[in-house]
């Protein structure tokens, strides 16, 4: 059993920065994807960014390369999800989420069914 805990969300002016971290207890995060999705008011959830703990390698949706970096620690077994030039746009609840599954990319880890473990989420909320 795996269980996520997101912190670090908030209120933030657009344009400002924001750290969203993403702890695990019950396994260390070893060879899994750690992914982040978001969902705004009225939207579906979306994928925003992920990491493969394995190598490291990290993926991000159009909306958001360049302006986030999402990253890990082995120490804390805690991912992270720096957030920077905030738009109004990406103001929503974020979620961790856990693929326990052999750590390897697939065309699927898009998608929130690729997931088995979710944290409860975090609210983001950008303001003009």
């Amino acid at each position: 059993q795996v269980q996520v805990v997101e912190s670090g969300g908030g209120l933030v002016q657009a344009g400002g920065s924001l750290r969203l971290s993403c702890a695990a207890s019950g396994r260390t995060f070893s060879n899994y994807v750690i992914a982040w999705f978001r969902q705004g008011p009225g939207k579906e959830r979306e994928f925003v960014s992920a990491i493969t703990w394995s190598d490291g390698s990290t993926y991000y949706a159009d909306s958001v390369q360049g302006r986030f970096t999402i990253s890990g620690d082995n120490a804390k077994n805690t991912v992270y999800l720096q957030m920077n030039s905030l738009k109004l746009e990406d103001t929503a609840i974020y979620y961790c989420a856990a693929d326990i599954r052999p750590g390897i990319w697939r065309s699927s880890s898009y998608f929130p069914r690729a997931y088995d473990y979710w944290g409860q989420g975090t609210q983001v909320t950008v303001s003009s």
